[in-house]
């Protein structure tokens, strides 16, 4: 009926109507992604896993800083480095 220039309704009223139906909907197969699992990191001795950090301090001047990086052992949570 739209080749032949017939409306019954506006393109809004038939996309609600559609809707309400259930018809309008994507067609379109989506993409759905795997479920993430967080890696679990565990130590059963010392010296296995290091994790690391780094802060910024303010120097003793303005506009001046220093960053300390710290190497630490995750089973006896002492610093190495």
């Amino acid at each position: 009926m739209l080749d032949e220039g017939q409306y019954l309704c506006s393109t809004r009223t038939m996309y609600r109507i559609l809707q309400q139906e259930g018809e309008s909907h994507e067609r379109r197969d989506q993409l759905v992604h795997p479920p993430y699992q967080k890696p679990e990191l565990l130590a059963t001795a010392p010296n296995q896993l290091w994790s690391w950090d780094i802060t910024k301090l303010r120097g003793p001047a303005k506009w001046t800083y220093f960053y300390l990086y710290v190497i630490l052992d995750v089973f006896s949570r002492s610093v190495i480095g």
